[in-house]
């Protein structure tokens, strides 16, 4: 029986029906009846209250023991911590942070000087504070950005969010002053943003009313505002069509190369960019659609996902072009090859200081820098200097036009993260700024990197963190977390919360790369699409094969966990190798894949997974599709818990809900926890992250365990 014939049955049995009504879709592939699909209203009160009846279940089953309650107070002071390292962005003089604490729930917009900030405890100059603008408005704001207008930074556009939802409100704000501009530009809430041209004039994309958004939910329209006018007369720039992803433009304030463009996102992986010409008109920038492109001073920067032909030549997917922009637009198709990779090799990242590019490049998913200098004669590279060995390695230019400056930051999974501050233009070994201090005991783990062959050969990468005296005799408590989608590399970075709730304890945790990331580059990601969709779960099903192969832990021993497409990746887990697994954590999931494509931004996501909708392509989408591969009496199912936020307006909570209700109806060991705010990141504040991560920690330990 097919998985959708199944589901149709089990859905008439469900709600007593004589049968299962369907209706034909667009090229003939069938909607079943759902009987759940009630919980996808989202904020109507008979979900809600199943919402507060299944949080009530979980919380008593999971929080109610003196050990949660340690966890979670464990947790908080890390994520409260005043000991983090304050990440900054530089604006003119001053660096900026955002900062939430215990003091400061919702958080804090400050800034400091270079001299301050290289200081322990630095004074930081206090711009805004959102729990006491919460408290004025009796809102529930949450930080999504600000837009500072350059060369001044005196006035910004700043974002925020109700509850953590992507959409937002954006108000201007006077940073001289400390306070909102009175009459200034405002943008109702919506999915969009505004973008400085001018001090007196913006771009503006957002909901403008009836057939202004996407199908995906997103601006389908950019205008251009004036100040003190309606934004509804606003001049429309670009219109793109309903089926397009996301319509934005801006402006770049570089002086001496100031330019506006216009972005069109007809899905992922499929991109238009256009110079706006001094009359208004649009001039398209002719590269590959599939190619990611950036424009930087006198430079077009071209990063190919696939390969492409021009010139007489041919350049490989993968790889980065660098050309002349004036040239480029003016006919010219000469390139410089900044990157190209090999079977091992992928690039991480190019970040332009004020005379150089540094690359960032992965080597089996380690990272390895380099500095490029364009000359006369073409661009010259040379090693970065005394960068560290250890770990996963990230630069950023300082800033781009007035130094060659770059923020290095260097982690691993069992080493607290360090900030360090370079200046190549003297080539000496980076200043180390800022170090996180060690919140969990290290020193009985080792971290290492191990591949597991996958089923039809591919070498998989995974990496392993253990106790060193770790016996092979399968009994350890182990956590596996993948992702495996979107070209999203998963590289080891210092996580003190997973190592406070999980290897403090004596757990094993891993980490898997498998293809759908891209550890590997465009290839890796492309070889799991759509109909290949099955290789990314091959290849993480491969991993927790090896690890018990290995003696490292066993299926009762081993939990997995994974949110949003991750959650995808652990739904299908769950309903195809649940013989693997003695738990199962989904976070943020999407898990009907047959409407996935009708809730919130799902649209946006068919380049990855499919249009259900077609017939030809739901009869594999269906072969991935955990709601309707669910099937209790053929399958028996681990442990499992489902976490989502109702306030997650990216991937619908109704993919949690649903299949919590077709899983307990059906008697599976199942439990549910829905934040009522959070967005798509699950939680609003670090203490609902905190609740929120010790209910699944609390979960893992109670089903995999030794205690």
């Amino acid at each position: 029986m097919s998985p959708i014939s199944r589901f149709c049955l089990a859905a008439a049995i469900a709600v007593g029906l004589a049968g299962c009504t369907a209706q034909s879709q667009e090229g003939g592939a069938e909607v079943a009846a759902d009987p759940h699909q009630w919980l996808e209203e989202v904020t109507g009160d008979k979900a809600l209250a199943w919402v507060r009846e299944q949080n009530a279940a979980a919380e008593a089953e999971l929080a109610a023991t003196p050990e949660f309650r340690r966890l979670e107070a464990e947790l908080l002071a890390i994520y409260d911590s005043d000991e983090r390292i304050p990440a900054v962005g530089k604006m003119g003089d001053y660096y900026y942070n955002f900062w939430r604490d215990q003091d400061h729930e919702r958080g804090i917009w400050r800034r400091t000087t270079l001299e301050e900030y290289r200081k322990d405890d630095p004074q930081w100059e206090l711009l805004l504070d959102l729990d006491a603008l919460n408290a004025e408005e009796g809102e529930n704001w949450v930080w999504h950005g600000a837009n500072c207008l350059r060369p001044d930074y005196d006035r910004c556009l700043i974002a925020l969010s109700r509850g953590g939802a992507d959409a937002n409100v954006t108000r201007e704000f006077d940073l001289a002053g400390k306070q909102w501009v009175e009459d200034g530009f405002f943008r109702p809430e919506a999915k969009g943003g505004l973008q400085w041209i001018d001090r007196d004039t913006v771009f503006v994309y957002t909901d403008f009313g009836d057939g202004s958004l996407t199908e995906s939910g997103y601006p389908r329209i950019v205008k251009e505002w004036k100040r003190g006018t309606p934004m509804e007369s606003a001049e429309v720039v670009y219109e793109g069509r309903a089926d397009d992803m996301y319509i934005s433009a801006g402006r770049d304030h570089t002086p001496g190369y100031e330019r506006e463009f216009v972005s069109r996102t007809i899905a992922f992986y499929n991109d238009e960019l256009y110079l706006r010409n001094e009359d208004g008109t649009l001039t398209r920038v002719d590269v590959p659609n599939s190619a990611q492109t950036s424009v930087q001073r006198e430079w077009l920067g071209i990063e190919l996902r696939e390969p492409w032909e021009v010139g007489g030549r041919t350049y490989a997917a993968g790889s980065l072009l660098a050309a002349n922009f004036d040239d480029y637009m003016a006919g010219k198709r000469e390139f410089d090859v900044l990157f190209e990779p090999t079977e091992t090799t992928s690039l991480a990242g190019a970040s332009f200081t004020k005379n150089h590019l540094v690359l960032n490049v992965l080597d089996d998913v380690k990272n390895r820098l380099s500095v490029l200098t364009p000359g006369e004669d073409g661009w010259e590279r040379s090693e970065f200097p005394a960068v560290p060995e250890f770990g996963t390695i990230g630069a950023r230019a300082v800033d781009s036009d007035e130094s060659d400056a770059v923020w290095l930051t260097v982690t691993d999974y069992l080493t607290p993260s360090t900030l360090m501050l370079a200046d190549l233009a003297t080539g000496q070994a980076p200043e180390e700024l800022k170090s996180m201090p060690g919140f969990f005991d290290a020193s009985t783990h080792v971290a290492e990197q191990h591949f597991a062959t996958s089923e039809d050969g591919t070498r998989v990468p995974y990496f392993l963190v253990r106790p060193k005296d770790m016996a092979l005799d399968g009994s350890n408590p182990t956590l596996l977390y993948g992702y495996g989608g979107f070209e999203i590399s998963l590289t080891p970075g210092y996580a003190a919360g997973v190592g406070k709730a999980w290897l403090e304890r004596g757990g094993v945790y891993a980490v898997a790369n498998i293809r759908g990331g891209g550890e590997y580059g465009p290839r890796w990601h492309q070889a799991a699409l759509k109909e290949n969709r099955h290789r990314a779960y091959e290849d993480f099903a491969a991993v927790a094969k090896d690890m018990i192969e290995r003696g490292i832990t066993s299926p009762e021993k081993l939990g997995i966990r994974g949110g949003s497409n991750g959650g995808l990746l652990t739904g299908n887990m769950l309903t195809q190798y649940p013989e693997l697994f003695g738990a199962i954590v989904i976070q943020v999931p999407l898990l009907d894949m047959q409407r996935y494509h009708k809730l919130l931004a799902g649209a946006s996501w068919m380049a990855e997974y499919g249009n259900p909708d077609v017939a030809d392509e739901w009869e594999y989408i269906q072969t991935f599709s955990p709601y309707h591969l669910f099937d209790p009496e053929k399958k028996d199912y681990p442990p499992t818990i489902l976490l989502t936020s109702t306030r997650d307006d990216r991937v619908h909570p109704g993919h949690a809900r649903k299949m919590h209700a077709l899983m307990s109806e059906a008697g599976a060991d199942v439990r549910y926890y829905e934040n009522i705010e959070g967005g798509h990141g699950g939680a609003a504040n670090n203490r609902q992250a905190a609740h929120m991560d010790a209910l699944y920690y609390t979960f893992l330990w109670q089903q995999l365990g030794n205690e």
